[in-house]
């Protein structure tokens, strides 16, 4: 179960937030507020696991409030402006919705922090040694791409495309397969042919000379196959 606080000081907004969780099962509504004070205070008494945090807000803003915390639960941005997304996402937010969000957006968001919520506790607080996520250059600007969410990675030239789960386009990156390598946590990926690397969480199941993701079948060399099965069986 994960613990949320919803904070808005628009009362409409706050009743749609209290309707969105009460509909999602492995959602517990610890609480609302109306203003950054409100908020501090749950927050200095109760475990939360995830914030949705409007930003604009008489007093303390949602900006200000997330910065302030050493502790910092999951975020959830849900704001009438898009001008804040890249300060929200320096912020490590897991998403920015934008008003009106509709139930099927809010969804697809807290399940990303469910999965999220989840790794964390799969892997505790040693695991972090590693960012969970990183930023690649797309298309004039720089995208958040959180590592739990990546099955695959594809070489294309002087790009290399990164799948990720839930998504039918990837994100097409000017790099190298060597240089993303080193942006992965070691342990956690293999490199199955020239080019390709895979996810080993992500993995369906191996048969012959291919790997399946889900529906995707991607080829194994041989002069990767040793490895890959070294690290599985770790």
């Amino acid at each position: 179960m994960i613990r949320c606080l919803a904070i808005d000081d628009e009362t409409p907004a706050l009743d749609i937030l209290e309707d969105n969780i009460r509909q999602v099962p492995f959602l517990q509504l610890a609480g609302k507020c109306k203003n950054a004070y409100q908020a501090m205070s749950i927050l200095q008494t109760e475990t939360i696991d995830l914030l949705f945090l409007d930003i604009e807000m008489p007093g303390i803003n949602g900006l200000s409030l997330l910065k302030s915390l050493s502790v910092r639960p999951m975020v959830i941005f849900i704001t009438a402006y898009r001008n804040y997304a890249v300060e929200g996402f320096d912020l490590d937010v897991l998403d920015y919705l934008i008003k009106p969000v509709s139930f099927v957006r809010f969804l697809k968001a807290v399940n990303k922090a469910a999965e999220y919520h989840q790794l964390k506790q799969k892997e505790g607080s040693a695991s972090l040694n590693f960012p969970e996520y990183f930023f690649v250059h797309t298309e004039y600007q720089l995208t958040k791409v959180f590592v739990h969410e990546i099955t695959h990675i594809e070489a294309l030239r002087n790009y290399v495309k990164i799948y990720l789960k839930g998504s039918s386009r990837p994100i097409l990156s000017k790099l190298s397969l060597k240089a993303i390598e080193t942006k992965l946590p070691a342990g956690r990926w293999a490199r199955v042919h020239k080019s390709f690397i895979v996810l080993l969480d992500k993995i369906s199941s191996i048969r012959g000379d291919a790997i399946l993701i889900g529906d995707t079948e991607i080829p194994v060399s041989r002069s990767y196959r040793e490895d890959l099965f070294r690290l599985i069986e770790k």
